[in-house]
């Protein structure tokens, strides 16, 4: 079985080279009416304090391709980020506070995909449930408090290599592995087939169950990395769970060129997605336009996005 097809590939490059002008466009156009939209503090901003949302759409791109959704990522990098800080506060070395979130957010997704695979249960349900049992869980269990006291080596977002921020270091290095993975590797090719036609997938030996508990494990690994991020951004940690999270999340792949319908996208789509949402959030406040547009510019973002794949479906079929 192999993997994306050529059609499917140049449409892939067709969206992100489209994200990229307007990218492009929306930084010249807004620069030049207040330069201060493109200054050093302002552009490290956007790439910085939203590279865990691309991060986080990198493993939503790979669940969305293999023909499901995770609607509890949200509160999943929630639960993860409380529970980094409470390792840390609570004595545990540095290292470990980093490690164990992404090693739960594995085992948390791999007991999600597993349901999905063997039970049979939607994912829109499953997740739905889960999103219910982590919120809960998080409120009643630490009702909300902000987490202080973080020791100075524990703040990994703050870290700079080369004078440029670790996050956006995670955001290309993962984005470039998992590009990888999806176009080059036997597992990433079955990502694609059982995206596109799980019974035919199974039919040329994929093992359509075991694929999707993996995609989903492989999700909750990422989901913890966003999770660490988005946890040593500041000095302190809320554990909440960051509003309207997923919803970004998955605006991001779709508008990245991942299809609702399973099969198509690609993760440098969902990463430059992120990129220009942050973008636009940031111009509005540039230009004293009231942030809530940017909830209405996603919705739209959306539906044209959905509607072009289905255009995109209906001609290739």
């Amino acid at each position: 079985m192999k993997g994306p097809t050529l059609s499917r590939r140049l449409s892939a490059s067709g969206q992100e080279l489209l994200l990229l002008a307007a990218l492009v466009s929306l930084f010249a156009v807004v620069g030049w009416i207040n330069p201060r939209f493109v200054s050093t503090n302002n552009l490290t901003s956007i790439f910085v304090g939203n590279a865990y949302i691309a991060v986080a759409a990198i493993g939503m791109s790979m669940v969305i391709i293999s023909g499901h959704i995770d609607v509890s990522v949200g509160a999943l990098i929630g639960v993860l980020a409380t529970i980094s800080g409470l390792l840390v506060t609570n004595g545990y070395p540095i290292w470990l506070a980093w490690l164990g979130p992404v090693l739960i957010g594995g085992l948390i997704n791999a007991g999600l995909g597993a349901l999905i695979a063997y039970l049979k249960v939607p994912s829109i349900i499953a997740t739905l449930a889960m999103l219910s049992i982590l919120r809960g869980g998080l409120i009643t269990l630490t009702g909300g408090a902000w987490i202080s006291g973080l020791p100075a080596g524990f703040q990994l977002a703050q870290f700079r290599l080369l004078g440029v921020p670790s996050p956006v270091w995670f955001m290309v290095g993962l984005t470039i592995l998992a590009a990888f993975l999806l176009r080059s590797t036997a597992f990433g090719r079955s990502i694609y087939a059982v995206g596109g036609n799980p019974e035919a997938a199974e039919a040329s030996g994929i093992p359509y169950k075991a694929t999707i508990v993996r995609v989903f494990a492989v999700h909750g690994l990422i989901a913890g990395i966003a999770a660490i991020l988005f946890a040593t951004q500041l000095q302190v940690i809320q554990s909440t769970v960051p509003n309207g999270l997923e919803l970004i999340v998955i605006t991001a792949s779709v508008v990245g060129g991942v299809s609702i319908l399973g099969g198509i996208g690609t993760v440098t789509g969902s990463t430059l997605a992120a990129i220009l949402f942050a973008a636009i959030g940031s111009s509005l406040i540039f230009l004293n336009v009231s942030a809530y547009w940017l909830r209405a510019v996603q919705g739209i973002l959306i539906l044209v996005t959905v509607l072009a794949d289905m255009a995109r479906r209906g001609r290739a079929g």
